[in-house]
């Protein structure tokens, strides 16, 4: 059901609400993680984590998605020309990425944490404040449970495949938000 109709005030402005709620999220909770990881012990962080990422990732897919679907909605896929059809594929790469984080890799980040915290809580760890505080004492659990250890660098490989999601998405944003400057 796409129409060649100039978009009404409302969903121009629906559109640009969904976009910079999206960016916003993402410059925030990127913020909000950097200033908790140095000042909140370790499964305090974690915790708060494992219930504002997920929030926060499905939250952005369903930003994309529907920045997609208006966008494709009054963009007639016969009449687009090289910088729509770009624009277009652009909302579609963060709502592929932004769904991936969203059911893999923000999903498996929290049950693997959730897993580790137990293992920390019977050596006694997890309440340093700081994931950099103590590194000895986890490099030991490491190199003593084996258990911990594959789930450790599980974590680490979730983590990175996130945070690259996250960046995509973010880049993602960053062109569509100047794009729509620029075509104010």
């Amino acid at each position: 059901m796409t129409t060649d109709q100039e978009p009404t005030y409302t969903i121009k402005l629906v559109q640009l609400l969904l976009l910079s709620t999206y960016w916003g999220m993402q410059i925030w909770v990127t913020f909000v993680s950097f200033v908790m990881d140095n000042h909140l012990n370790r499964h305090t962080f974690g915790f708060i984590q494992s219930r504002l990422v997920p929030f926060y990732l499905h939250l952005g897919s369903a930003c994309a998605f529907f920045n997609l679907t208006i966008y494709a909605v009054y963009h007639p896929s016969d009449l687009l020309d090289e910088r729509e059809s770009f624009q277009i594929f652009i909302f579609f790469i963060s709502v592929t990425v932004a769904a991936i984080n969203a059911q893999w890799f923000g999903q498996m980040t929290s049950e693997i944490m959730a897993d580790m915290h137990l293992i920390e809580q019977s050596c006694g760890l997890g309440q340093d404040i700081g994931l950099s505080s103590n590194r000895e004492a986890y490099a030991k659990l490491c190199e003593t449970d084996v258990k911990y250890k594959h789930l450790s660098s599980r974590l680490w490989l979730y983590r990175l495949l996130s945070s690259l999601c996250n960046l995509c998405c973010i880049g993602c944003n960053f062109y569509s938000l100047c794009y729509m400057a620029e075509n104010l």
